[in-house]
């Protein structure tokens, strides 16, 4: 199933890697994980965003080991093999003597790019979709004074949960549960107010939220579900994007980035930390019990129960768009 959802799900889907402000000049780069697949992020010389296989074409080494700022060139840390911003091989340290080898002929895998209100997606394979389709209706939705290309202020947090990557989108993708695991953000948002709307490839849900000053004021909480993996989370002032990357069949890695906006008083680093402490408490909340779940699953006991029709019409819209890619697979012989 691993080797299925790589091939069928994750190389034809468009997957989210970074924002335009982690790639603000030439050089910057950022990695990721494509369900295994080994990714960088550069901004060229030219000012085009290009998104490589971060894999050495020699003895498949890493082009880069972490993100990084105004680099001039990729070096590849195991035999020093350089390419340029725009992947093609620059130099190779003592190759003059190979015969039949020109550098020149030689460059990184390149992958389709779209950049959508300021993030960066990308497709390994011939995408399932066309990224306008995948997105149409949510610029309307989030609205200008809402736009989500002007963040500057980025943080990470990578979580390991020992789930499949499924049940943690499953967790994500309804509130039913938020009442019984989460008490501090049940207190933010309004319940009774809940809903879950799906389109074609994406789902979200909504709720007033009344958060006090010190977090992030009033207003509307945004939840973005994107195939296969991308999860948008839009409250005033800030940017969270969640991506779930599959470790294994019970293994999974969730990468958080937090996205502000431009502002460096000492309230809003206040208001940041405080975000980040009770974004933590969630996160853990989630993942225990996506563990536990998943202990459940793997206990020979469980029989696919009734989903609730009102709060978890975005896990059956979830589980179909599985159904129907794996079926597609088969019939493809994939």
């Amino acid at each position: 199933m691993a080797a299925l959802d790589r091939r069928a799900v994750f190389d034809p889907g468009w997957q989210l890697l970074a924002h335009v402000c982690q790639l603000q000049e030439a050089g910057d780069h950022v990695i990721g994980d494509f369900a295994g697949l080994p990714v960088i992020a550069v901004r060229g010389g030219d000012g085009e965003i290009r998104v490589f296989h971060n894999v050495c074409r020699h003895r498949a080494g890493p082009i880069a080991s972490c993100d990084g700022l105004a680099a001039r060139s990729l070096r590849c840390r195991y035999h020093g093999w350089t390419y340029g911003l725009d992947g093609v091989l620059r130099s190779a340290p003592e190759m003059g003597q190979a015969p039949d080898f020109a550098p020149e002929d030689v460059r990184l895998p390149q992958l389709r790019v779209r950049v959508w209100q300021g993030l960066v997606f990308a497709s390994v394979d011939v995408p399932a979709m066309d990224f306008d389709e995948l997105v149409a209706g949510i610029d309307a939705r989030i609205g200008a004074e809402r736009g989500l290309a002007d963040y500057g202020h980025h943080h990470r947090e990578s979580y390991d949960v020992a789930c499949n990557w499924k049940v943690y989108v499953d967790n994500y993708l309804e509130g039913y549960h938020v009442p019984h695991i989460h008490p501090g953000l049940n207190r933010l948002l309004d319940y009774r107010s809940y809903v879950t709307e799906t389109a074609r490839w994406y789902s979200y849900q909504w709720s007033p939220l009344e958060s006090g000053d010190g977090l992030y004021g009033d207003g509307d909480a945004l939840y973005y579900w994107l195939w296969p993996n991308t999860m948008l989370n839009i409250l005033p002032g800030r940017l969270q994007t969640n991506r779930v990357v599959p470790l294994g069949v019970d293994r999974c890695r969730v990468v958080f980035d937090f996205y502000y906006r431009r502002d460096d008083s000492e309230q809003a680093q206040a208001r940041r930390e405080a975000d980040l402490r009770f974004s933590d408490e969630v996160q853990v909340e989630d993942l225990t019990i996506c563990e536990d779940v998943q202990r459940g699953l793997a206990s020979g006991s469980y029989v696919a129960g009734r989903l609730n029709p009102l709060r978890e019409n975005a896990v059956h819209h979830f589980h179909e768009l599985l159904r129907a890619t794996y079926r597609d697979a088969a019939a493809r012989g994939a």
